[in-house]
């Protein structure tokens, strides 16, 4: 069971969580921000997750999220800010420290399982894609300029872990790869759109609405390509799909708009933490990424 970290200074409001989340999750509690740090602080690696409220007394929600994001050994952990300060300023300030998955208080019970479950598969997908380097490093190393087709989910997942050995830092590198390469399969190649894939989710179906949709005739030859050339100081991958493109400009940042749905977050997490540049080209079904060979 995954285990996760619930900070509350009101008790209803741990035990209502308790409630939603007990049979399917390991949960731990900490009253205020302060007490959580020094949980943390102690012990790592011990949880998969954090549920954070925003206002609390001694160290609040803001700043103990700043701890966290700037702790290399928490810098993986997904933070789900639960709150009712939700003016666009407020969004902001939480975007600025690091709290990708919000809450807006009062929620229902179906909101926040789907919010945990979004947060913690991010977190899987992200550590499978790290394990799967191998010894694949040296060899990429002589790479000078390479194009792969991919189709399916398991391409997504193969390519991007093995291209981003290439980079300096390979585990936030894969994660971008895996955003964009997404991206070119379910909203270029197979036309999902951002309610459709809400829906999905929501239903719980995603993964196997890609899947039967790849199995469809029309799909079998039609294929995204990435392609990656190495310069001197710097890599450029470059992701284009079969599709008629997309709306991009809304999905650089993380607009507070979108920023309680469940989905929407991959490319504005990928343009910052993975790539020194990103940018979208034409309709916007092709994509440029750029990564710095010097680590900064």
């Amino acid at each position: 069971m995954a285990h996760l970290l619930v900070v509350d200074d009101e008790p209803i409001n741990l035990e209502l969580i308790a409630q939603c989340l007990g049979d399917e999750y390991r949960l731990s509690t900490a009253a205020d921000g302060l007490e959580a740090w020094i949980l943390l602080d102690s012990q790592p690696l011990a949880y998969d997750g954090v549920i954070l409220d925003r206002l609390m007394p001694q160290l609040d929600g803001i700043e103990l999220l700043k701890r966290i994001k700037a702790d290399p050994r928490l810098q993986d952990l997904p933070v789900i800010m639960q709150s009712a300060a939700d003016s666009p300023e407020q969004i902001a300030e939480g975007l600025a420290a690091g709290a990708w998955y919000y809450l807006a208080k009062p929620y229902s019970p179906k909101a926040l399982q789907r919010i945990v479950k979004a947060a913690l598969d991010d977190r899987r997908i992200r550590k499978s894609l790290i394990h799967l380097d191998g010894q694949l490093s040296a060899a990429l190393g002589l790479l000078d300029r390479a194009r792969f087709r991919f189709r399916t989910l398991e391409d997504i997942r193969i390519l991007s872990a093995m291209l981003a050995q290439m980079c300096p830092q390979p585990d936030a590198v894969a994660l971008g790869l895996s955003e964009l390469m997404l991206n070119a399969v379910e909203h270029g190649n197979l036309g999902i759109d951002y309610a459709k894939k809400g829906q999905l989710l929501e239903e719980g179906i995603w993964e196997q609405e890609i899947r039967r949709q790849l199995a469809e005739p029309a799909q079998l030859k039609r294929y995204a390509w990435i392609e990656v050339r190495r310069h001197p100081d710097h890599l450029i991958f470059v992701i284009c799909d079969q599709g008629k493109g997309f709306d991009w400009q809304r999905y650089l940042d993380l607009d507070p708009v979108r920023v309680f749905d469940t989905h929407g977050r991959g490319i504005a997490i990928a343009r910052q933490l993975a790539f020194a540049n990103l940018e979208y080209r034409g309709s916007g079904n092709q994509v440029w990424a750029r990564v710095d060979l010097q680590r900064s």
